[in-house]
């Protein structure tokens, strides 16, 4: 069985709710851009954090064999981008997160809840 980039957002999702990831929203892309299927946005409360976030959801994707581009932003730890090429995952603090309102940028898309998603 083919995975797909559902199947990429939903590991990524429950990733994230396992490391207690403040405010996930899950946006539905695939109809408004040719980037992404899905777009993933959420914050981490510190560094350290936000750091294992990132980690939880590069462990979890890459045994399930999931292909990503370069990390982008893991150092500073102040926004980390994942990007599964269909599903792209934004990893912010608190203050950078409020500050590229990156949901607003996005509202073309279609917001769904993690249910919705695992449905």
């Amino acid at each position: 069985m083919e995975l797909t980039s559902k199947d990429a957002a939903i590991a990524a999702v429950n990733a994230l709710e396992n490391k207690k990831a403040v405010d996930i929203r899950i946006i539905d892309i695939s109809q408004v851009s040719p980037l992404a299927d899905y777009f993933i946005i959420c914050n981490g409360t510190n560094r350290n954090q936000v750091q294992a976030l990132s980690d939880h959801v590069e462990e979890t994707l890459g045994r399930m064999g999931f292909d990503r581009r370069p990390i982008e932003g893991y150092d500073n730890a102040n926004w980390i981008l994942l990007d599964y090429h269909d599903v792209i995952i934004h990893i912010f603090d608190k203050e950078n997160r409020d500050f590229y309102d990156i949901e607003r940028i996005w509202r073309d898309g279609r917001e769904m809840t993690a249910d919705e998603l695992k449905a």
